[in-house]
C-alpha cells in the first residue's frame, strides 16, 4: 500500500517524516535506530571482519528477515549460554 501511494523510493519520504518530526517521523526514527543497533551488533559479534560486516549490512536492510534466524542459530550453537550468545564464542571464553 505505501509503495502504490508514495512510490518505491522511499527514503525521501521517511527523511521527510523524520525531519518534520511527527509521529511517523518518530516511528521510522526508532525504527531505523533499531536496524542500525542490530546491523552493528551483528558486525561487532564478528569482530568487523568482512564476514562480520556484510552480516551487519544484511540485518541493517534485512530486518528480522535476517535478524531472527541468525538469533536462532546462535542461540542454539550457545548451548542457552547467554554470554556466548551476546558477546560471540571468542569473547566470551577468552
Amino acid at each position: 500500500m505505501v509503495g502504490l501511494e508514495h512510490g518505491w523510493n522511499l527514503l525521501p519520504v521517511s527523511f521527510a517524516d523524520i525531519a518534520a518530526m511527527t509521529s511517523p517521523g518518530q516511528f521510522n526514527f526508532d525504527f531505523t535506530s533499531l536496524l542500525a543497533l542490530s546491523g552493528l551488533w551483528l558486525a561487532w559479534r564478528h569482530r568487523f571482519s568482512v564476514g562480520g560486516l556484510l552480516l551487519g549490512v544484511l540485518g541493517f536492510f534485512g530486518g528480522m528477515l535476517v535478524l531472527a534466524p541468525y538469533l536462532l542459530y546462535a542461540s542454539h550453537r550457545a548451548k542457552g549460554d547467554a554470554r556466548v550468545l551476546l558477546l560471540g564464542e571468542m569473547r566470551a571464553r577468552g
